[in-house]
């Protein structure tokens, strides 16, 4: 089983399928890597050799990947959340951030419906 970045990477799948186990590393990101290195898509992960492997992960390293792609937006929702912005405060009161409605829906966001003192369902402004 192949390692990279610290993530076992599936030896069972092609490896243009197999790399977007990485987190911050998606289908077209990897198509792109695997060309430029001349590593055929449809290999699957177990069938590569170790020079290929080597190249593959020195090509990784250079993406923003895992632990740090998750401190980047981290610090970026922070900086919004410190300046003051719209899109801070919405992160801030966990409201959806990207215009949709929350008076009805956003049930992913706001989570479980609360309810009053008689039982039934109370709709709050927000």
């Amino acid at each position: 089983m192949l390692r990279i970045a610290g993530v076992s990477i599936p030896g069972n799948k092609r490896i243009v399928i197999a790399l977007t186990t990485i987190k911050g590393i998606g289908r077209p990101l990897s198509s792109s890597i695997l060309s430029e290195l001349n590593v055929s898509e449809d290999l699957h992960a177990d069938a590569l050799s170790a020079e290929q492997e080597s190249r593959l992960r020195a090509r990784i390293e250079r993406e923003l990947i895992e632990g740090e792609l998750t401190r980047k937006v981290s610090m970026d929702v922070k900086r919004l959340q410190d300046i003051g912005t719209w899109r801070g405060y919405r992160h801030r009161r966990k409201l959806p951030v990207r215009g949709q409605t929350s008076r009805r829906n956003a049930r992913t966001k706001r989570g479980k419906k609360k309810t009053g003192s008689s039982g039934r369902t109370t709709l709050t402004k927000t």
